[in-house]
């Protein structure tokens, strides 16, 4: 393991004002399991979030955040309700065009970095590209300009286990911005590390939404990442509600 020195990130930068609705939820409906023993983990959920701002989902564990991001990222499917992401109703996509949308459209990034240990923190930044048969001279020049952008440009050839915490959920995050995604979705992201680590990834992810101009929807319980963001929704027995 090499040692935690801090890698420099990109100020904030002020971008343009939020845009259109990048993401439209409307009464939905989640549960699993059959009556009477069903669990309902949404019940009539509903919010908006625009292209440029961080918005941020806090609520008890077991209130229906990671649920609803897999709703909004088309992991799972919605009893009832709607789900509009970047203009697509998630309801009317056979499951190849569900699968489009999440490889084009969207990037994700996860408490447990997810990673692959075998790769080098090039390699797995380039593991989306690769997907999409990006030429090699196109996917190199992407990869050093996303490492450069979450500091890590001299991290380029260390392989997961090499890293700390949060230097592996910065190489999470710039594979999530691999295809320039529309939108970032985050689930618990700093949960795996220290204050002063999730601070910085913290700063990172409010950065990126400035300067690229993406939405970023995260669930999290850090309450310097719920300062920081443009929204907060609180998510309490499978409804968004008022504090």
């Amino acid at each position: 393991m090499t040692s935690r020195t801090q890698t420099p990130i990109p100020p904030t930068v002020e971008g343009t004002p939020p845009g259109p609705a990048m993401i439209v939820v409307e009464d939905v409906h989640k549960s699993f399991g059959t009556e009477p023993t069903a669990v309902h983990a949404l019940r009539g959920a509903s919010f908006t979030a625009r292209a440029g701002e961080l918005t941020a989902l806090r609520g008890r564990s077991g209130s229906g955040k990671t649920t609803l991001l897999n709703l909004v990222g088309g992991l799972d499917r919605a009893d009832s309700g709607r789900i509009q992401v970047d203009g697509h109703d998630l309801a009317a996509l056979g499951e190849s065009d569900r699968l489009r949308l999440r490889r084009d459209r969207i990037g994700f990034v996860f408490q447990s970095f997810g990673l692959l240990p075998v790769l080098t923190a090039a390699e797995n930044v380039g593991v989306p590209l690769r997907l999409r048969r990006t030429p090699p001279a196109e996917r190199e020049a992407r990869v050093h300009e996303l490492l450069a952008l979450v500091g890590l440009s001299d991290h380029a050839e260390q392989r997961p286990g090499e890293l700390s915490g949060g230097q592996q959920q910065r190489v999470a995050i710039a594979r999530a911005l691999a295809n320039r995604p529309a939108l970032i979705i985050a689930d618990e992201p700093t949960g795996q590390l220290d204050s002063e680590t999730g601070h910085a990834v913290m700063h990172l992810l409010h950065a990126l939404v400035r300067s690229e101009g993406v939405a970023v929807v995260v669930a999290t319980h850090d309450p310097h990442l719920i300062d920081r963001a443009d929204v907060v929704l609180n998510l309490r027995d499978g409804r968004i509600v008022a504090k």
